[in-house]
């Protein structure tokens, strides 16, 4: 399971403007914003775009200066995953080090949604287990039974980080993680298409 909210993209304006410096060509800036504040890009500059993304890493240095910020809530599987590409990304994190204890662990604080009734059976068995060492520590403060819930907790305890990434970073995951085993990976692939002028700049024939 992963949960996207709250996508916001931004500076489209200064990157195209910036791709236009190696040939001093500002003149032929033809973008705008629309009566709703969204950047629209005008045919001289869409043509532009599309040319340096498809000619390599190298030549669109600008896509990188296209930041989304966006809410992903995701298993830590998951995370595990996504967590391969730091270069270029910063992510603020839900801390289970400080609100491991705060509540009780339900169902949906996890993502369950692929597993079979035994499964099921077995993970409310460990979140009842859970639930009694969470009693423990908040009556003791024993560090030992915090550490008891740190590393007990499964890898499908589901973690909010707001994320900041740009359209160079999403290219290489949309090309690297499209055909992954994970469903969660082609639900975050469908939310990068959905990105403005994705077709365009993220999603078109990979030309390396």
């Amino acid at each position: 399971m992963i949960e996207i909210k709250n996508t916001s993209v931004m500076n489209f304006e200064n990157a195209i403007r910036g791709a236009r410096n190696p040939l001093n060509s500002w003149n032929r800036l033809d973008s705008c914003f629309d009566s709703e504040g969204n950047f629209v890009l005008g045919p001289n500059d869409l043509d532009l775009a599309k040319r340096l993304a498809s000619a390599g890493s190298d030549h669109r240095k600008f896509m990188r200066m296209i930041f989304v910020s966006v809410d992903l809530n995701a298993p830590l599987y998951w995370w595990k995953e996504f967590d391969t590409y730091k270069v270029g990304t910063v992510a603020n994190s839900c801390s289970t080090m400080h609100k491991i204890h705060s509540k009780p662990l339900t169902r949906e604080d996890f993502s369950f949604d692929k597993m079979n009734e035994e499964s099921l059976k077995m993970m409310d068995s460990l979140l009842e287990y859970f639930e009694s060492v969470r009693q423990a520590y908040l009556e003791t403060k024993d560090k030992a039974l915090w550490y008891n819930m740190i590393q007990l907790l499964p890898s499908s305890f589901n973690q909010m980080r707001t994320v900041t990434l740009n359209y160079e970073n999403l290219r290489n995951m949309y090309f690297a993680r499209r055909s992954h085993k994970l469903d969660e990976w082609h639900v975050f692939c469908d939310w990068i298409k959905s990105l403005p002028y994705a077709k365009e700049l993220i999603c078109g024939e990979e030309n390396e």
